[in-house]
């Protein structure tokens, strides 16, 4: 399936079809073991976590954008695109040096959603909890 942007005015960025995903998706810790930066020469050796790599391809394949997000460096982009298609991983973005740390809050205008890598790939349910918001 494609992807489709949808322009609803021609000020403002274009956002994407109805029931399509950005989904940003962090690689050490996530997709594989976690393996720091000081350590390279383990980034093409570590295998993916079970089921990564088929839910992903999944959602790529019902024209979800995936974008991987990590806080690999640029020096790191080589050995971690080898090893995305070493092991079959369908993407469309890679953006490299978030920063490191965790405790990540994003602000932006437009929805976000998040979800936290608990050790198992399965489908993604629906359930409600408590945010941070901007008082009014």
């Amino acid at each position: 399936m494609k992807t489709v942007l949808v322009q609803l005015d021609d000020n403002i960025s274009p956002e994407l079809a109805f029931g399509l995903k950005n989904y940003l998706i962090d690689i050490d810790g996530t997709v594989t073991e976690d393996v720091p930066n000081e350590q390279p020469e383990r980034m093409s050796e570590v295998v993916p976590y079970e089921g990564s790599v088929e839910m992903i391809n999944t959602w790529y394949d019902e024209g979800h954008v995936i974008t991987f997000f990590t806080s690999r460096t640029d020096e790191h982009e080589l050995v971690t695109k080898l090893w995305l298609e070493k092991w079959g991983f369908k993407y469309q973005n890679i953006i490299f040096n978030k920063p490191r740390g965790g405790n990540y809050h994003w602000i932006d205008n437009h929805i976000v959603r998040a979800t936290r890598y608990n050790g198992k790939w399965s489908k993604l349910v629906n359930k409600t909890h408590n945010i941070e918001v901007f008082e009014e």
